[in-house]
């Protein structure tokens, strides 16, 4: 290895050089803010005389004695491919400010400097050889007569337009003085004596920190000879970072779909940070067969993972619905589950009745759950085993069967809590695209005309307002009124979707009904929605209605999003139970507890408490530090500082003067933050 301090524009000049970004490098992904950053650098070093120099990190590559056809040297880019892009760009857009401003002279020096190897054959002549999408996209920017063709969303390009947008007249010669002062450390490796994917593994970039996708690709191909990666690239990894991204977003989830593929192969969920080492524990030998039969499940699986995160990609419009009410949900950990029966659905395994009933049963047992408040952390593991449950000749009924047994934190919460709940909840403080899904779902249940609750100008809209008129006050009782507007203002019994928010603002009841402004029709009587239906049939407003309305959702609540049609044993106190199931225990003794599958000889509440939390703190101590889980129990290392110390450890004491309703609550917080909800069974005596 060489390293020495280099200015970036005597390496871009360099004769008869190419810097060539290969396959396994991750796409050039820098955004605006590092644009903003590095261009804010250019100008104030460019501005201040008696800064001779300003660092930006390095430039690694590997000499490998390739040459082109045309004797041109290719140097490749092992890290710093985002900051020697970018600069690129910069200088492009210096180039095409010159040819503007009639400077041939200052054009051709940077053009035939910094951005060609003049003498090389023509589709040699870049200096900089990005990866194929952004190679074509380089070579059309620095055409002036040609306009930028590239399909589809580029960053190479949109990041050349911000730059071009900020060179001006004023500011011509500062940013030249700026980029000849930018320094950074040239990195040579030698492939015989340096270990490349050792080193690439080591190093982050200034700008973005390396994904465990970028990771994972170049153990696959970094190893392998320029024809080979070529080839591994085009087959299987090109397709795979082109279906695992958000279209929408224009994100790529590489990662994420690796970590979901690790999932379900291993029945473990990788820490997201780990999903590299994961993927190399699997695959230890880089090009093995095992790894190139991997990378063709993968490949294949990423097609389906591509409309798990595109639902428009879907063509059956059913089944593209209900994915993206999944998505609306936001129900990620379920991509594991859902890979498996969509793959099932796709080899003709199940019916498209199967399919669209396991979406919409995914959807009831998540939205069910967020509306009674359970843990989401538990969902990981349900989901990660959940297909291992699955019974072909009774696919959709074995998955039921699989959830509705559930107990505890993992259950699949019955209607009446369920009914409990959502009358109380503050629907209208979720997040708003969790709130969309609600009433989108509400409003086209059964219904043959999809109604577009997201189309622009329809919001929510309080029946009873936010700040109310005063004529509010002169028609409902004070104590009504409070109730009103203390319990019940943001719940769906007083909650709707509206056309006309603005037009309806604050006014009273019977002018919202009724409002037919300059003949708008903007009163709830002209609304062609569901959710609106039962207020053309309210004289007044008040708790009565509001309660009749929220009883009503509710009904039509358990019918959009049933529960499984299975009997449940009900259990007994002489049954073990998940703690969380569990009775009060004031004024019970305990029979014995199950702890990690570890039987608990312990009859009162106190020692239960203390042995199960002597355990957590052995097998989670940062857990008790790093959280605030340690105020929560109190947990002091001073004895005195508690009315009753109970140890825990050797230095560690827990409050014990505490009724036994507040242990177990304590008890079900920690398990809950250690994500060890299903873990502790009871049976009183």
């Amino acid at each position: 290895m060489k390293a020495a301090e280099t200015r970036i524009d005597r390496f871009l000049a360099s004769s008869e050089t190419a810097f060539t970004i290969p396959v396994y490098q991750r796409n050039y992904d820098w955004t605006k803010t590092q644009c903003l950053q590095l261009f804010k650098d250019i100008l104030s070093v460019g501005e201040d005389e008696s800064q001779t120099a300003h660092f930006i990190g390095s430039i690694v590559y590997v000499h490998d004695d390739v040459y082109s056809s045309s004797g041109v040297t290719e140097l490749t880019i092992i890290d710093g491919q985002q900051r020697l892009t970018t600069l690129t760009l910069i200088y492009v857009a210096i180039y095409r400010f010159a040819v503007k401003q009639n400077n041939q002279q200052m054009a051709q020096r940077i053009f035939k400097t910094y951005l060609i190897n003049e003498f090389a054959v023509e589709e040699e002549k870049l200096k900089l050889k990005p990866t194929d999408n952004n190679r074509t996209a380089l070579a059309q920017i620095l055409d002036p007569q040609e306009g930028v063709k590239v399909t589809g969303y580029s960053r190479l390009v949109e990041n050349f337009r911000y730059f071009q947008d900020r060179i001006t007249a004023d500011n011509f010669e500062t940013v030249l003085r700026g980029v000849s002062k930018l320094i950074f450390v040239d990195i040579a490796l030698d492939r015989q004596k340096d270990n490349p994917q050792r080193i690439f593994e080591s190093l982050n970039s200034t700008g973005l920190e390396l994904s465990q996708a970028d990771l994972i690709r170049n153990y696959i191909l970094m190893g392998l000879p320029r024809k080979e990666q070529e080839k591994v690239y085009k087959n299987f990894w090109e397709p795979i970072e082109a279906n695992a991204r958000n279209a929408e977003l224009h994100e790529s989830r590489v990662s994420d779909f690796i970590r979901d593929y690790l999932t379900l192969k291993q029945k473990d969920i990788p820490n997201k940070g780990a999903v590299y080492e994961k993927f190399k524990e699997r695959y230890p030998v880089p090009n093995s067969p095992e790894l190139m039969s991997a990378l063709e499940e993968i490949r294949w699986l990423s097609v389906l993972y591509k409309k798990l995160l595109n639902p428009s990609f879907e063509p059956d419009p059913v089944i593209s619905r209900e994915i993206a009410y999944i998505n609306a949900l936001e129900i990620n950990t379920a991509y594991p589950f859902l890979l498996r029966v969509y793959q099932d659905y796709d080899h003709g395994l199940i019916s498209k009745v199967v399919f669209v009933g396991v979406l919409k049963l995914v959807q009831s047992y998540v939205w069910r759950r967020l509306i009674i408040g359970l843990p989401t952390n538990a969902l990981n593991k349900i989901f990660m085993g959940l297909y291992d449950r699955v019974e072909m000749g009774e696919y959709l009924e074995s998955i039921e069967r699989s959830l509705a047994h559930r107990t505890g934190t993992q259950r699949f919460p019955r209607d009446a809590e369920v009914v409990l709940n959502l009358k109380d909840k503050d629907m209208y403080n979720t997040k708003g695209r969790t709130r969309l899904y609600f009433f989108d779902r509400l409003e086209n249940y059964q219904n043959n005309e999809h109604v577009d609750v997201s189309a622009a100008g329809i919001t929510t809209e309080h029946i009873f307002p936010q700040n109310p008129d005063p004529g509010w006050k002169s028609l409902i009782a004070g104590e009504e009124y409070d109730t009103l507007r203390d319990s019940y203002l943001n719940t769906i019994g007083n909650l709707t979707l509206s056309g006309n928010n603005g037009k309806l603002g604050n006014k009273p009841f019977a002018d919202k009904k009724a409002m037919n402004d300059e003949g708008g029709e903007q009163g709830y009587i002209y609304s062609r929605l569901w959710l609106n239906r039962d207020l053309q049939q309210y004289e007044e407003w008040g708790v009565a209605q509001v309660e009749e309305r929220a009883n009503r959702i509710a009904e039509r609540f358990l019918k959009v999003w049933p529960a499984p049609a299975i009997e449940i044993a009900v259990t007994t106190d002489s049954e073990e139970v998940n703690l969380f199931d569990a009775e009060e225990p004031r004024h019970k003794r305990l029979d014995h507890a199950v702890f990690l599958g570890t039987r608990l000889q312990v009859t009162q509440v106190t020692k239960l408490y203390t042995e199960v939390f002597k355990q957590l703190i052995e097998l989670q101590p940062e857990a008790f530090h790093e959280t605030k889980l340690g105020e929560r129990i109190q947990l002091s290392a001073d004895p005195q500082t508690l009315r009753q110390a109970l140890q825990i450890a050797d230095s560690y004491y827990i409050e014990g003067n505490i009724d036994s309703t507040l242990k177990f609550d304590r008890l079900k917080a920690a398990l809950t933050d250690l994500g060890l909800e299903d873990d502790l069974l009871i049976k009183y005596a």
